[in-house]
């Protein structure tokens, strides 16, 4: 049986393809490039019992996938086997990559990541943003993706497309940054911000971190609730196996949930907010520490060093947590809420009251908690990974831009650098 298709587009579900013989071809192309993803290396007869097409057509298939590079053939499956061995295949380590970036409060970060889904290039720039108008932090991030764009030309790769990963409120256009208060900006058009030659996809960070979860944790359901935090609180709403969005596009907004709402004011507007209890500036002031460059680092130091004033205020921030995943637990029944971003750094502290409040104030079964593997890297590796899966879920639009098409487009990219 072949790998589900996800959600593809950050902006919304994967393009609907026609009932036609053409667009029956791209969507058994499709199958063929997520079965050996997901299962790879296989032959083609193994592909073809898995998708339930003849040897023949996947054959076919499979020839025009090699021929536009997506897929490569290894040699033989099983040297030694009875009879004539079939050619083993598997997702190309060149051509088409992702290219994801992130716009934080204090860093910039850029990636390059294969259909394999390998990191082949990086580059990250550590500096405070908040405060900054849009167009000097985009025309850095811009720096930053043509050199991870060059750095992946060397590699034999070029950029099948730019998703960039923000925290603040983004439109459906996938390019308008409505509001990013922990930045503050509003109604920030990126698209006419960012390479003209590699148009981006925007959305919010804490979505791009839900949708690596799906597709790279190991054991994540498809129905979950993923908070993200930095000094901003967000969350991901999965419901099989896509993002709850949304009339606007804006759900999720789980740091803007009042917890105690004659609370201190928020840089939304709001009052008692979640961010001013649970973000990682609040949980600093909380335990009298000046914000440092590594304040996830200094805050798990100083607990696991016994720190009181530091486990109390991890512990409140935990509860206020619990508190306010309790509206979206009872709201929504995930099977999962998974703790990730900074967060996650801090979870031995965080997890006793955030669990104690969940089992306290939930009307049925406590929802469980885990981890997440991915940690801070959640949204960068989303956004691009999110660019790899548009690839496998349409390699049809990928070989029609293969070629002299896509050299003269990363070509144009790296030399806007010179």
């Amino acid at each position: 049986m072949t790998a589900p298709l996800h959600e593809a587009h950050p902006a919304g579900p994967g393009r609907a393809l026609p009932d036609t013989q053409q667009g029956m071809r791209r969507r058994n192309l499709a199958r063929v490039m997520h079965t050996v993803s997901a299962e790879g290396p296989l032959s083609r007869a193994a592909v073809a019992s898995r998708i339930g097409l003849t040897r023949a057509a996947v054959s076919t298939l499979v020839d025009e996938l090699i021929r536009s590079g997506l897929l490569e053939e290894l040699g033989p499956e099983r040297p030694g086997r009875v009879g004539r061995p079939g050619s083993a295949l598997a997702v190309s380590g060149r051509g088409p990559a992702g290219i994801g970036a992130e716009v934080g409060v204090d860093h910039l970060a850029v990636c390059a990541v294969d259909l394999r889904g390998e990191i082949r290039a990086r580059a990250v720039r550590h500096g405070v943003n908040r405060g900054r108008s849009p167009e000097p932090v985009l025309a850095e991030l811009t720096a930053l993706v043509r050199q991870v764009v060059a750095e992946a030309d060397a590699e034999g790769l070029w950029p099948a497309g730019l998703a960039v990963a923000v925290p603040g409120l983004v439109a459906r256009d996938g390019r308008t940054v409505v509001r990013a208060p922990n930045l503050d900006w509003h109604d920030t058009d990126l698209g006419a911000l960012l390479p003209a030659e590699l148009p981006p996809t925007v959305d919010n960070e804490a979505n791009f971190g839900g949708l690596a979860e799906l597709w790279l944790g190991q054991t994540t359901p498809r129905d979950f609730l993923h908070v993200s935090a930095e000094i901003g609180i967000g969350a991901a709403v999965v419901v099989d196996g896509g993002l709850l969005r949304g009339t606007r596009g804006f759900a999720g907004e789980l740091g803007h949930v009042p917890v105690w709402p004659d609370g201190p004011e928020c840089a939304c507007g709001g009052r008692g907010c979640l961010e001013q209890y649970a973000g990682e500036e609040a949980v600093l002031r909380a335990a009298g520490l000046e914000p440092g460059a590594d304040r996830v680092g200094l805050l798990a130091t100083r607990a696991a060093d016994g720190d009181e004033a530091v486990r109390r205020a991890l512990h409140d921030a935990g509860t206020a947590l619990g508190i306010a995943l309790t509206g979206a637990v009872n709201l929504l029944d995930p099977q999962l809420v998974v703790l990730g971003g900074a967060l996650s750094g801090l979870a031995p502290w965080l997890l006793p009251s955030l669990e104690a409040e969940l089992a306290r104030r939930t009307a049925g079964p406590p929802c469980p908690v885990s981890v997440s593997q991915l940690g801070p890297e959640g949204p960068l590796l989303g956004a691009a990974h999110s660019v790899v899966r548009a690839v496998l879920d349409d390699p049809a639009a990928v070989a029609e831009r293969t070629g002299a098409t896509a050299t003269e487009r990363t070509v144009d990219i790296v030399a806007e650098q010179a």
